[in-house]
């Protein structure tokens, strides 16, 4: 065993994609990822490295340019890219949500016209579902398309932009009243939108607003923001799949392979968390030895290794599950809860083994500490998915009396 989190049955070209990430990561996040995240900076280039090494496209489709690559393959990379800093990752995984609705609900003609530019990174996405009203409540959405002639005019505040800043186009979701009668369940009157924009914050295009960057506890770096729509044209063509009222279906696909990325982010945090514990453990010494040969730090050591093998197991059979075309909420719901509390507890872990220390902003561990709460809340909190799993669980064992 030479590391945590070993998948097997990777292909030749699967195993070398990781070889090359992995690199990457060591030599071109991990050495900067600290200072850039104090200053809340944008990782210019490790981006650029990114799209030079194709990852911006690694689940397009290749006739679009893409690497053509499988939901596993991309976990496996974010999970790489998070053991070197999160932030990054979140960077791909919000573009890659983008693009796996086109690719799964486009019409051809988005397809053609998107696809292949953001296989570049040339065309960035931000997925825009949350309001500062709404949680987790989909169902409350309240910004609203409506149809004027061959255009849709669309208003509200939407919350909790990844990307926000830095994307080109953006999928937002809003309640659409048009060919829905009065009464109608709400996930079945709101619509996607494709929003195209110039990068940057203010008045991104008329009508649309990027006011400026959250201030975060952690998760820095990548640009978080809200989205005011006042009076927002936008062609009729840029529906989603070119239909209304399919977009809460068409976003909770998004989610859903969103959790396995979260998840993935989940166990990159926590490999990492475990490789700063482990290497302090033994530089460390109290009482005439390394504290790594007390036995209160080998069994947080042998908690921390479990928990890391536990989620990384989780993660690519959900991942799995999906690639496979069957039904994966349950599976993609399991990984996310368990990968990010597990994620929470092996960071905390790895901060007491730090001691003082840990508290410095001087040491990785001080990042991962404000890194990991992130998780819990992304994609859906901890209740969401138990709420998830209880309800599919009780599917699969409903009681025959």
């Amino acid at each position: 065993m030479t590391r945590l989190a070993q998948t097997a049955g990777l292909n030749d070209i699967q195993r070398e994609i990781l070889a090359t990430v992995r690199d990457f990561v060591d030599k071109e996040i991990i050495p900067v990822a600290t200072q850039l995240e104090h200053r809340d900076e944008y990782p210019t280039e490790i981006v650029e490295g990114l799209k030079e090494l194709g990852l911006f496209g690694l689940m397009i489709p290749e006739e679009y340019g893409g690497l053509g690559e499988s939901l596993l393959t991309y976990a496996l990379c974010v999970e790489e890219i998070a053991r070197g800093w999160m932030s990054v990752s979140g960077i791909i995984n919000t573009h890659f949500i983008v693009a796996y609705m086109l690719k799964q609900h486009g019409t051809q003609e988005q397809k053609d016209t998107f696809l292949p530019r953001m296989a570049l990174g040339e065309v960035r996405g931000a997925f825009s579902m949350s309001e500062p009203a709404l949680g987790s409540d989909v169902s409350a959405i309240s910004s609203k398309g409506v149809r004027d002639g061959d255009e849709y005019v669309l208003n509200g505040q939407k919350m909790w932009l990844t990307n926000g800043g830095t994307s080109t186009l953006v999928a937002v979701l809003c309640r659409s009243d048009e060919g829905h009668p009065e009464g109608t369940a709400p996930h079945k009157s709101m619509t996607t939108f494709l929003v195209e924009k110039e990068p940057g914050f203010g008045a991104v295009r008329p009508g649309l607003t990027i006011p400026g960057k959250i201030d975060k506890m952690g998760y820095k770096g990548v640009d978080t923001t809200e989205l005011i729509m006042d009076d927002l044209r936008i062609p009729a063509n840029r529906v989603l799949g070119g239909t209304t009222g399919r977009g809460f279906y068409q976003m909770m696909d998004g989610v859903e392979v969103g959790r396995v990325n979260v998840a993935a982010r989940g166990c990159g945090v926590a490999q990492r968390a475990f490789e700063l514990g482990v290497s302090y453990a033994q530089q460390r010494h109290t009482f005439g030895k390394p504290i790594a040969e007390h036995q209160a730090i080998q069994f947080k050591l042998a908690e921390m290794a479990t928990k890391v093998e536990a989620a990384h197991a989780m993660m690519v059979n959900a991942a799995r599950k999906k690639d496979s075309g069957e039904r994966n909420d349950l599976e993609a719901g399991m990984a996310k809860y368990l990968a990010s509390e597990y994620c929470k507890e092996v960071v905390e872990d790895a901060f007491r083994i730090h001691g003082g220390y840990g508290f410095s902003k001087e040491y990785e561990i001080e990042r991962l500490y404000r890194e990991a709460p992130m998780l819990l809340i992304g994609e859906g909190t901890a209740e969401i998915q138990k709420m998830i799993i209880g309800r599919r669980l009780l599917e699969e064992y409903r009681f025959q009396g």
